[in-house]
């Protein structure tokens, strides 16, 4: 009885955010949602009422990089930046959480408005420009998380810091991030700090996750432990560019490859105002890009290193179509923001219908 009336409240709870909760956050300003939002998430984790929220899905555990995660769904940067509702989010059923972008030093981000809605493609464009409280800050915000998932965090460069530097800032990012994390996620591909693309260039690519991985080995032998490093790319590479990065991930041994981040194309949302505006658009109009990056990826690296699928993810279908294309797990960010709730138990049902099937037909 009591759980017939939980997963009937659950239903009606989680079914309430597209007429109601979402209509009510679009009339705010993004970024004002956009706290709103967290401060309301962190409330009802401490009151327990995140509970009712949480979908009641059967365990899909999967190993990836070493590490166990509870389900292959994660909840992508730039929507907890720092760190502080990894719990609440854990309760959601995410079977992974990606704080970050963090930076060595706090810095404010670029000025507003930087975020913009475009509901009408379903998409957002954001030029927040890595706002965060430094990393400091951000490793203290998540040493005593409950969470039982996997913590990712994600770590950049400083906006004043050259691209010739940009190793010094990414060495501290590590250092720092390494005591906490599950892993360490190398954001070289937002397009909202000048340059930083540019670190997506071979020698570049090359010389950075070289210095990395040599300070992965020692900072695993002071701790006594293995974290893996991945690192964050962009949808807007050509298919040569991809496929030369895969071969200097596969040269440098790194652990795994976001694919992908936030587009600057505008071609699915060029007749609309906010087109023009300056920032990295996500939602449904990255979702074949980011998609086609993934399958050109998975092919180059024959499952050495494995690929973690975001980019445009909206309902379960387009989840399924990254893993098709050869992702191991998925992550979310914009699709949450247009479907609330209903999208995570939409994508982990799908997942699990999946493995369902692949596990029957092996």
């Amino acid at each position: 009885m009591f759980s017939t009336l939980r997963k009937a409240t659950t239903e009606a709870l989680v079914n309430l955010y597209e007429p109601l909760a979402r209509p009510f956050l679009f009339g705010l300003d993004p970024e004002s949602a956009h706290h709103l939002t967290l401060g309301s998430l962190k409330w009802a984790h401490r009151s327990g009422f995140d509970r009712l929220m949480a979908p009641e899905i059967a365990s899909q555990p999967v190993e990836v990089m070493g590490l166990k995660f509870p389900n292959r769904l994660g909840l992508a940067a730039g929507l907890d930046k720092e760190g502080s509702c990894v719990d609440a989010f854990g309760a959601m059923g995410f079977g992974f959480v990606e704080i970050g972008t963090i930076t060595p030093r706090p810095q404010p981000g670029n000025p507003k408005p930087r975020l913009f809605r475009i509901p009408s493609a379903e998409a957002i464009i954001n030029r927040m420009g890595f706002n965060n409280p430094g990393i400091e800050r951000g490793v203290e915000n998540v040493r005593d998380r409950k969470f039982s998932g996997v913590l990712g965090f994600n770590i950049g460069k400083n906006k004043d810091t050259p691209n010739s530097q940009a190793i010094d800032d990414y060495l501290i990012g590590l250092r720092a991030a390494y005591p906490v994390a599950d892993y360490v996620a190398v954001n070289l591909s937002s397009p909202n700090t000048a340059g930083l693309r540019d670190l997506q260039d071979e020698a570049a690519c090359r010389d950075l996750l070289l210095r990395l991985k040599e300070e992965q080995e020692v900072l695993g032998r002071r701790h006594s432990n293995y974290v893996p490093i991945v690192i964050k790319i962009a949808p807007d590479l050509s298919v040569d560019h991809v496929q030369m990065l895969a071969g200097v991930f596969l040269e440098t041994e790194v652990d795994g490859v976001i694919a992908t981040n936030t587009t600057i194309a505008r071609k699915f949302v060029e007749d609309h105002p906010c087109a023009r505006e300056a920032g990295g658009l996500s939602g449904a109009p990255v979702t074949d890009a980011s998609t086609a990056v993934i399958r050109v990826l998975a092919e180059k690296l024959k499952g050495e290193i494995p690929v973690i699928g975001v980019g445009g993810i909206m309902n379960g279908h387009d989840a399924l179509e990254k893993l098709r294309a050869g992702a191991q797990l998925v992550q979310i960010y914009s699709g949450l923001v247009y479907r609330g709730p209903a999208l995570v138990r939409d994508v982990l049902q799908s997942i699990a219908d999946y493995d369902a099937l692949a596990r029957r037909a092996s």
